[in-house]
């Protein structure tokens, strides 16, 4: 079983990347920002919750994401494996992650990082504001306080998967042909020959 965390910022590719991992390897995609929106466009209490924060540009609580998180795992429980995009993102939603995969006898088998720098990710959640019809996309100061709370409380993240030696960062700048084609790489060498 492989089990990804696709990790950068907001607008660094991860949904765009996931998806064609999805085709090539077989895994469940788990986009927390995807489980949001569920929740937010069947106003849920999560949902309604969630679009408070994610409104203000702060991260949802972790109880909140952490539950609709395991409701997702167990619904696919035959799954090959899973690419976790935005989450976790703070350490403490990461030892979440992993008690509960060690709980489905399983576990994170790399975190992979893409790494775009501050302007270009601006410029593209920027761009993508004009399709994507989300009021966040829209607005800079928004954007740059995402980018600052990722800085702040995710980043952290990457350090405590270094740690497990699990950590990996390719360069998230480049056409998306070869940016997939730098993340087969280190998922291929991470399964036996």
């Amino acid at each position: 079983m492989i089990n990804l965390i696709l990790f950068g910022p907001p607008g660094s590719g991860k949904g765009t990347q996931a998806a064609r991992l999805v085709k090539r390897y077989g895994l469940v995609h788990i986009s927390t920002g995807d489980l949001f929106r569920h929740e937010i466009g069947h106003s849920t209490p999560l949902g309604q919750q969630a679009k408070r924060y994610i409104e203000a540009g702060e991260l949802v609580p972790d109880e909140v994401t952490i539950g609709m998180l395991r409701n997702k795992v167990e619904a696919h429980a035959d799954a090959q494996g899973f690419i976790f995009d935005g989450f976790p993102r703070t350490v403490a939603q990461a030892q979440a992650l992993d008690q509960l995969l060690a709980e489905k006898g399983t576990q994170v088998s790399a975190l992979i990082a893409l790494d775009v720098d501050e302007e270009e990710i601006v410029q593209r959640i920027l761009k993508r504001g004009h399709t994507s019809g989300r009021p966040d996309d829209n607005d800079e100061s928004i954007i740059r306080k995402r980018i600052a709370v990722y800085r702040r409380e995710t980043e952290p993240v990457y350090a405590y998967y270094a740690a497990k030696g699990k950590a990996y960062k390719i360069d998230g700048i480049g056409t998306i042909e070869e940016i997939f084609a730098r993340l087969c790489n280190v998922i291929d060498s991470l399964q036996p020959a």
